[in-house]
């Protein structure tokens, strides 16, 4: 089968989950015999914004990796940093660029049996794939906007992107999301009957980390107490500022504490801001973005991982911490609840609540020998439900499932058009 992904981060251009998620399951397609073509932005005009720390100018434009064909576009104009205020148009002008370059007839890119879009992003550039080529459009929504803002639009741009969200819903022959929370919050707030849910997946060979290694975070890091860690994005959504808050708690239990942040992203400065407002910035050791081998050798050491997300589709991190051996303390927050099971294969805890987080945290820290066995848990089932073959292997049941859709339908169906939201969308009022 041919396989076009459409994905607006893919490495080394990686700011979320969501371009390790593309990344391992167009390899994973491939393996299995697939022809895999992933079109995305390239490095040179991505790294203008910050996002990719990792992105080097020096990545071929157009290459082929461990099987699958990656072709990174240059935005068209505007080129400009990627903020709020200019989300739409960064968005325009990446979907300009890749629908250019898919349709040149010279290109070398042949007509897929199948598109597959991530998130809304590439809306636009998914639906016109689908109607120039006459093919089937499958779309994995990793996210809502509704659902980053609690149910909420808090403004127009919200408004924008949630209206791309369900008219690209729409106009897939198949939707997929992460996990049984997202597929509920997707059929509430765009009304669609028919979604999939495909956990994510881990190779858990890749995740690993050598002894010395995690010896040297621990020396680095907590050579006197414990050790506890948070990695991802610092976003709001993230719920990074929980943990904060219950760091006061913490210390007085555990006066050798140190937590340690990993990540970057806007609320970068308010967090080291709040810590110093706590009075735990000799506590808190904001770290950035760490290269792979360092990032692996800290949550392997962490005596606690903690995902304190106020909104969270799946939790990659979760998995990712999970076969690294690291035990997990998890906020009660969307998928994570269907990964982790409290007090089997880690600590839960209420979302938002740092009372709450330092109570599940202490469980964890006092009782080492228990939270090894959660830990081994979680790992077992990593390895027994997460593999990519298998995430593979149900995507193409998506794909065969979303032919047999696009078959059956007379022609194009009508452009959809979203009603005008008002209220929290994900309430039960």
């Amino acid at each position: 089968m041919r396989i076009v992904h459409l994905s607006w981060e893919y490495p080394p251009v990686v700011y979320g989950g969501l371009g390790r998620h593309v990344h391992a399951l167009a390899e994973a397609q491939a393996a299995l015999g697939h022809d895999v073509c992933v079109v995305t932005q390239a490095p040179r005009t991505a790294a203008s914004t910050g996002w990719a720390a990792a992105a080097s100018a020096d990545v071929p434009l157009d290459d082929v990796v461990h099987g699958v064909r990656v072709i990174r576009v240059d935005r068209d104009p505007p080129i400009q940093e990627l903020t709020g205020e200019t989300l739409l148009a960064w968005a325009a002008s990446l979907e300009s660029a890749m629908s250019r370059r898919i349709l040149r007839s010279h290109d070398g890119v042949t007509r897929a049996d199948v598109v597959h879009a991530h998130d809304w992003m590439v809306a636009h550039t998914a639906v016109l794939l689908r109607a120039a080529w006459g093919v089937p459009l499958v779309t994995t929504l990793h996210a809502t906007e509704a659902g980053r803002h609690q149910g909420w639009l808090p403004g127009e741009l919200s408004r924008a992107i949630h209206a791309v969200e369900g008219w690209l819903a729409h106009s897939s022959d198949a939707v997929v999301t992460c996990s049984a929370h997202m597929r509920g919050e997707v059929s509430r707030l765009f009304a669609v009957d028919d979604v999939e849910v495909i956990p994510n997946g881990i190779d858990t060979g890749h995740w690993r980390a050598g002894a010395r290694d995690v010896a040297a975070a621990r020396e680095r890091y907590a050579p006197h107490g414990p050790l506890v860690a948070y990695c991802g994005r610092l976003e709001w959504e993230k719920g990074v500022h929980t943990l904060i808050d219950a760091v006061p708690r913490l210390r007085r239990r555990f006066p050798s504490l140190r937590v340690v942040i990993a990540g970057h992203g806007g609320t970068s400065r308010d967090l080291e801001d709040q810590a110093r407002a706590r009075r735990v910035s000799s506590v808190v050791d904001f770290a950035g973005w760490l290269p792979e081998r360092e990032l692996h050798a800290l949550m392997a050491a962490a005596d606690a991982l903690v995902v304190p997300s106020i909104y969270e589709p799946f939790g990659l991190v979760a998995l990712e911490g999970a076969a690294l051996g690291a035990p997990l303390v998890v906020a009660r927050s969307g998928g994570l609840v269907e990964f982790v099971e409290d007090g089997v294969s880690g600590r839960t805890f209420a979302t938002g609540d740092p009372a709450d987080l330092a109570r599940a945290v202490t469980e964890c820290l006092d009782e080492p020998g228990l939270s090894r066995a959660w830990a081994d848990e979680a790992r077992r089932r990593v390895r027994a439900d997460h593999p990519w073959e298998a995430v593979a292997r149900r995507t193409d049941d998506v794909y065969a499932q979303a032919v047999r859709a696009r078959a059956s339908r007379d022609g194009e169906a009508a452009a959809f058009a979203m009603p005008p939201p008002a209220g929290n969308l994900l309430s039960d009022g």
